[in-house]
């Protein structure tokens, strides 16, 4: 079959590979319909996520068609079109059962490597590392699902794949990006970074409540997306000093809820500190750059919440946690439990409440996934989000 395959730094190309087949009994092959390009994708792209090897299948967003299942899948049909979330979880270990379904004790079957990193292994992830499992993405024809008693939705007939494709991560990352924020009725919420999970978290934010969305960014299509698909006031922070602005748009008080949906690659316009982000990156000093989650503690009021969707690797460096203690703030990350959010957000997009499509900018083969994530990262053609069809 078809597959993207990491190759290196910058180098990503569509290869033949060896189909999946049934490795255990709670096992699915899905036959890919519609896959697309994270921002979480650009990052192995770039080099930032360690235990990558030549010829590892990306992506994590993706749905399509059964085509085979194991023994001891019962909830599955040859036939049936589902989404799959990106997280691979079992739904029966400790963390499962409490709903937290991305610290799954389970699905990573090298836990050991990422016990190293972190202190305990989160779930296996698809297409995202070794140290996450080693397990091929669904940039491809076709894609082995574990735990496909458990983690595939089956969606309507009525509704297209683009409809519901982003139920495998951004629509629920976005909006446990919110939820995550606690928001209380009026509140003012500021939302770092219009790419698709920002776009997500902008409309979520007003689902739970918002009185008052603020969206900061400097790519003019992406501002123009959380104007219009979003209603959010915008700012370009080439333009402004975000952190001023912040308090002056609040009389002084500060948004009452930050999310930092820009994570590891930030970039800022003359801060010294985003200067030398870059630099120790460069030298292999420091492994990110997270100048946004210094600006979202500065800024965020006193006793508010900063909600961190944007993923991040490693150690670091200056982060404020003086400020952050002192004024009283609550900090809530993690990747999504999306298992926990596929039916209340698949009943949303029926009642017509959302139609997640709407951040689609480009539509391309699967052939032609090389080209996309080039341009997906450069952001040529005002691209914001890519989809694509094997």
């Amino acid at each position: 079959m078809k597959a993207l395959c990491w190759h290196g730094k910058n180098d990503v190309r569509v290869d033949t590979v060896v189909d999946p087949r049934i490795q255990h009994p709670r096992d699915a092959i899905i036959k890919v319909t519609t896959t697309a390009i994270c921002g979480s994708d650009l990052h192995l792209m770039d080099g930032f996520m360690p235990t990558m090897k030549s010829g590892d299948v990306l992506g994590h967003e993706f749905m399509g068609e059964v085509v085979e299942v194991g023994s001891g899948v019962m909830n599955l049909k040859v036939g049936d079109r589902v989404v799959v979330p990106f997280t691979i979880s079992c739904g029966e270990c400790f963390f499962c059962q409490k709903g937290l379904f991305s610290c799954c004790d389970t699905s990573n079957p090298n836990w050991e490597i990422a016990a190293k990193a972190m202190g305990q292994s989160p779930a296996g992830m698809f297409g995202y590392s070794h140290m996450l499992g080693g397990f091929a993405g669904g940039q491809a024809e076709y894609v082995r699902v574990p735990f496909a008693d458990v983690g595939p939705l089956k969606v309507p007939s009525g509704l297209k794949d683009e409809q519901v494709l982003f139920l495998s991560d951004i629509y629920p990352t976005g909006y446990m990006a919110a939820e995550n924020c606690g928001i209380e009725q009026g509140d003012t919420v500021a939302v770092w970074g219009c790419g698709p999970v920002g776009q997500f978290a902008i409309k979520s934010a007003w689902m739970l409540g918002a009185g008052r969305v603020i969206a900061i960014d400097r790519v003019p299509e992406r501002l123009r997306m959380a104007e219009a698909s979003g209603k959010a006031e915008t700012l370009n922070f080439d333009n402004v000093d975000v952190h001023d602005r912040l308090l002056r748009m609040t009389k002084g008080r500060g948004p009452d809820r930050c999310i930092d949906a820009v994570g590891t690659e930030a970039h800022s316009t003359g801060s010294l500190d985003a200067v030398v982000d870059t630099v120790k990156v460069a030298a292999h000093l420091g492994t990110d750059r997270p100048h946004v989650l210094r600006q979202a503690i500065m800024a965020c009021r006193k006793g508010g919440t900063v909600s961190i969707p944007g993923v991040y690797v490693g150690l670091l460096d200056k982060i404020p946690f003086g400020a952050a203690m002192n004024k009283g703030l609550t900090m809530k990350m993690g990747q999504t439990h999306v298992h926990r959010y596929l039916k209340p957000l698949l009943e949303k997009v029926e009642t017509g409440e959302i139609d997640p499509s709407f951040v689609i900018t480009h539509r391309l083969k699967l052939s032609e996934a090389a080209q996309g994530y080039k341009m997906f990262r450069e952001k040529k053609d005002e691209c914001i989000k890519v989809v694509m069809t094997p």
